[in-house]
C-alpha cells in the first residue's frame, strides 16, 4: 500500500512539473504562427475611398494607434485594455517603410485584417488588435486607402515601436481559444441602407461594439455577434488611462440596468454628445461617435431593439480619491471625469498641458471646453456646455494650466 501511495505521489508530482514546463514554455514563446496566403489585388484608392475610409479608421484604427505627443498613429501604451492582457503597446502604422505599413503591399493588408495573421512573420496578432473578417470588401479598400493617402496622420514618421508585454493568460487564450480567421472565400457586399436593422448590425458588428460590451472580451463571436455570451448585456472590465477599472454597460433594452427607458433622441444624444439620458457623461473608454450620421445611430438604435434584454446591472468604477487639501480645479477636473480620458497629468488621449500656451486667456479656454467641436470638428472630447456649472470653469481653467506648468518644469530638468 505504501508503494502505491509512493508511486501515485511521484506519478502526480511527473504531471504538475510536466504542468509547470508547458505554462512556463508558454509563458517565454511567441504568439502561434500559421499558414497563410496572400491575396494579389491592387485598390484603386479613389477620393471616395479615402474619405469613407478616413471616417471608419478615426473609429477603428486612430482611436488606439494615434499618439498624444507626435499626433499622428505612431502607437501608443494601451493603458484602456483589460489589465489581464498585459502590458499592450500599439504599432507605428504610418507609411514608414521600416518602422511603419508603408512597405506592406495591398493584399498584405487586408490578408492581416481580415485573418489576424501577421503577413510579414505568419504569425497570430494580438486578440486586442481589431481584425475585420465581416466587413464589407468595400470598406476594407476603404481603410487602406486612407492609410496611403496624403492625410498628415498617416505620413511616414520615424518612430521606433515599442515592444509590449502580453500575459500569460493572452498567450493561452491565442494557443487554445482566439484563433485566426478565414479569409473570405467569396466577396462580402453592403448591406441594405435603407434596413435599418441590417444596418445597425452591420455597424454594431464590425465598429466594435460587441467586442466592448459582452460579459467577456475572450468569449466574443465576431462571425456571429448575437451567439456572443451576455450579448450588449455589458459587463466586461476595462480601465481608463490611469489604469482604474471601470465596466462596460448594459445596452440591452432592459428598462431598469439597459437602455429600454432611452428614446431615440437619447441615444442619439449620448453617441454625438457624449451625454446620458440623466446628465452625466459617458465613461471612458466610450467615446462619442461624431463619424456616423443620424441616420447611422438610428440604425444601430433599430437593432439593439432587437436584441433580447438582459438584467445585469454595471458595476461601480474604480473611483478616485482626493487629498483634503485638493485645489477647487483639480476637484472639478476629478468630478467630471477629465482624469479618465486626459490622465491626471493632462496627458492621455489628448495632450492637455499644451492648452496652457495655446489659449493664453481663459475665455478661449472655456470655450474649447464648452464647445469643443467648434474649433475641432471631429473630436472625441464630450461638449461640456450646460454640464459643467458656469462657476466652475475658472478653477478648472486654473488647473488646466497648473497641469502645463508642471510639464514645462519637468521638461526643463
Amino acid at each position: 500500500m505504501k508503494k502505491v501511495f509512493k508511486y501515485g505521489l511521484m506519478l502526480l508530482g511527473g504531471i504538475i512539473g510536466l504542468i509547470g514546463v508547458a505554462v512556463a514554455a508558454m509563458y517565454w514563446s511567441d504568439f502561434p504562427r500559421y499558414d497563410t496566403s496572400i491575396p494579389t489585388l491592387t485598390i484603386d484608392y479613389t477620393p471616395t475611398r479615402v474619405e469613407r475610409g478616413r471616417k471608419l479608421a478615426s473609429m477603428l484604427c486612430v482611436e488606439c494607434h494615434q499618439n498624444p505627443e507626435t499626433k499622428q498613429i505612431t502607437g501608443r501604451l494601451m493603458f484602456d485594455l483589460p489589465p489581464e492582457f498585459g502590458t499592450v503597446y500599439t504599432k507605428n502604422i504610418t507609411q514608414h517603410p521600416t518602422k511603419g505599413i508603408g512597405a506592406w503591399s495591398d493584399g498584405e493588408l487586408v490578408s492581416m485584417l481580415r485573418t489576424g495573421i501577421h503577413p510579414k512573420t505568419g504569425r497570430a496578432v494580438p486578440p486586442y488588435m481589431i481584425k475585420l473578417p465581416m466587413m464589407a470588401d468595400e470598406d476594407v479598400f476603404s481603410i487602406i486607402a486612407w492609410l496611403r493617402s496624403s492625410d498628415p496622420m498617416v505620413q511616414p514618421l520615424d518612430v521606433d515601436n515599442t515592444p509590449s508585454s502580453p500575459s500569460l493568460l493572452t498567450k493561452f487564450l491565442m494557443r487554445v481559444v482566439i484563433k485566426p480567421f478565414a479569409y473570405p472565400t467569396k466577396p462580402i457586399v453592403l448591406p441594405d441602407s435603407n434596413n435599418k436593422v441590417a444596418l445597425g448590425k452591420y455597424l454594431v458588428s464590425n465598429l466594435g461594439c460587441n467586442d466592448c460590451h459582452a460579459a467577456d472580451v475572450t468569449k466574443v463571436n465576431a462571425l456571429e455577434i448575437e451567439k456572443t455570451p451576455g450579448f450588449m448585456g455589458g459587463g466586461s472590465n476595462w480601465t481608463d488611462v490611469n489604469r482604474k477599472v471601470l465596466y462596460a454597460a448594459n445596452i440591452t433594452f432592459d428598462v431598469e440596468t439597459g437602455i429600454g427607458s432611452w428614446s431615440e433622441a437619447d441615444f442619439r444624444r449620448a453617441m454625438h454628445d457624449g451625454i446620458r439620458p440623466d446628465g452625466k457623461p459617458l465613461l471612458y473608454p466610450m467615446e462619442r461617435k461624431v463619424q456616423l450620421t443620424d441616420h447611422e445611430i438610428s440604425s444601430i438604435y433599430a437593432y439593439l431593439k432587437t436584441a433580447p434584454p438582459l438584467k445585469n446591472s454595471r458595476k461601480p468604477a474604480e473611483e478616485y480619491t482626493l487629498a483634503a487639501d485638493a485645489s477647487a480645479g483639480l476637484k472639478v477636473y476629478t468630478k467630471y471625469g477629465c482624469q479618465r480620458c486626459h490622465g491626471e497629468s493632462g496627458l492621455g488621449i489628448g495632450d492637455l498641458r499644451q492648452a496652457d500656451k495655446k489659449y493664453p486667456n481663459d475665455s478661449t479656454l472655456t470655450d474649447v471646453i464648452k464647445h469643443s467641436s467648434k474649433y475641432f470638428p471631429e473630436t472625441v472630447m464630450i461638449q461640456w456646455d450646460g454640464i459643467i456649472k458656469e462657476e466652475e470653469y475658472a478653477p478648472l481653467c486654473a488647473h488646466v494650466r497648473e497641469l502645463g506648468r508642471k510639464a514645462s518644469t519637468r521638461a526643463s530638468r
